[in-house]
């Protein structure tokens, strides 16, 4: 018998094992959506154009339909020997509305129409995942708000370095997101060209409206070159790059409320909704919620790679080993997704524990600094004289088990004679803080209207 989709080219079926690496409809099917708009704009402009006579579109788009509707609902049976989806849907439209459907295909390649629906299914996704960076980038900046004064640590190399506030900490991550947004607008602005019409790599002979079926598709063109149009999965490559960045982002996130939810930390508290107990410890609450963001972010990035190393030496055009771009993408970025979904709930949850966070912000001695620019500031010391000043200070601090404040004004004028009791002004973590009044910096009132902005902004 021969294969109803190669046609009298073959004259028996394909081998039991090469069904099995062959056959895409087990993870293709979720582009039953995008499929189906793809054929409804196509043979829309095939009749525009007359290229198909006017019963057999009208027969075909009530067909395409009423599989869409069978889809939706779940009466669809997907069959592994039709192989793909694309065979899945024109295989039932023809059981629906008979002969009329095999014109459907006209003027076109499976290989344009797998290339159409993956963009519309990645461009649809993008669409999703700049909404829920969002929905997180409010999280974070209502956090930030409610937070703007919350002394904390800072960190550098994970030591305890400056003050700052929660709500300057959240916001970081709203900047991040906001840069995350643009990626992800960047790499749907340059897919969104359409490569119906290109056939399997040459382009067609019938006088088919490229443009029409774009605008259809609310694509902003049709893709100028055949073979590229064909060839080219860069829009799932760029998609991936954006998201695996962004899922740095989240996995950063991730791995400070896994420290900072420790007991040794004790910084802020997730409740029973996003932790997890043990099976043999009753006291552990896990924050597995996190530890499964921080992790996610690896298949994430493999994905990415993945697809590298598969386009990385294929020649022009259209190769079977492009089938792999789906699987890796459709886990990708519905992984990230769920990240994103997990985090915006955590940060929603999540209560700092403000009595430790500024217990921990005053340790370390996170003030010296705010020290040297004392001295610079007040006695006109040259900076890196009073960088050396403030060390000495520290060491005596050290040795005596105290805090800067703690040192008395003597033993501060042994370091720098000029020193007055108004020193201890600026050594209080609050003073700290308040003080970092520059643009972007970590004052409370900067912190109250960058918050404030970004929650207008965002709506």
């Amino acid at each position: 018998m021969s294969n109803r989709m190669w046609g009298g080219r073959f004259a028996s079926g394909p081998a039991e094992i090469m069904e099995e690496i062959n056959a895409s409809i087990g993870f293709d099917k979720r582009l039953a959506p995008q499929d189906i708009r793809g054929s409804l704009a196509h043979v829309a402009m095939l009749g525009a154009a007359g290229i198909l006579p006017a019963d057999d579109v009208a027969a075909i788009e009530a067909g395409l339909k009423s599989v869409r509707d069978e889809i939706e609902a779940g009466r669809f049976v997907f069959k592994r020997e039709l192989e793909d989806i694309h065979m899945s849907v024109e295989s039932r439209l023809t059981e629906i509305v008979g002969p009329a459907a095999g014109r459907l295909h006209t003027a076109r390649s499976r290989n344009d129409q797998v290339a159409t629906d993956m963009k519309l299914w990645v461009r649809d996704t993008l669409d999703s995942l700049d909404q829920q960076a969002a929905d997180l980038q409010r999280a974070l900046a209502e956090t930030a708000l409610k937070h703007a004064g919350t002394v904390m640590p800072g960190f550098t190399h994970l030591q305890s370095a400056q003050p700052v506030t929660f709500g300057h900490h959240c916001l970081a991550y709203v900047e991040m997101l906001a840069r995350d947004r643009g990626r992800f607008r960047d790499a749907r602005a340059r897919l969104n060209e359409c490569p119906l019409g290109a056939a399997a790599l040459a382009g067609t002979s019938f006088p088919i409206d490229r443009h029409a079926t774009a605008s259809a598709l609310g694509f902003d063109r049709p893709t100028a070159n055949s073979l590229d149009s064909v060839a080219d999965r860069d829009f799932a490559l760029e998609s991936l790059a954006a998201a695996s960045i962004c899922a740095v982002h989240l996995s950063r996130f991730a791995e400070e409320l896994v420290v900072w939810t420790s007991a040794q930390f004790n910084f802020v508290k997730l409740s029973d909704g996003y932790t997890t107990g043990s099976s043999i410890m009753p006291q552990k609450r896990n924050p597995d919620a996190a530890e499964l963001v921080r992790a996610k972010s690896g298949r994430i990035i493999g994905a990415l790679t993945g697809l590298l190393v598969v386009m990385k030496g294929l020649p022009l055009a259209y190769s079977k080993d492009m089938q792999e771009d789906k699987e890796g993408t459709f886990d990708a970025l519905q992984a990230l997704s769920l990240c994103l979904a997990a985090m915006t709930g955590m940060v929603k949850d999540l209560e700092p524990n403000a009595e430790v966070l500024a217990r921990a912000a005053g340790s370390g001695y996170a003030t010296a600094t705010d020290l040297a620019d004392w001295l610079v500031r007040e006695l006109g010391l040259p900076f890196r004289q009073a960088h050396h000043v403030t060390g000495r200070l520290v060491g005596a601090a050290s040795a005596k088990g105290v805090g800067l404040e703690e040192l008395s004004l003597s033993e501060m004028q042994e370091a720098e004679p000029r020193i007055t009791d108004a020193v201890y002004a600026v050594l209080g973590v609050a003073n700290s803080v308040a003080s970092r009044t520059s643009y972007g910096g970590t004052a409370p009132d900067n912190v109250r209207a960058q918050a404030q902005g970004w929650i207008e902004r965002l709506g």
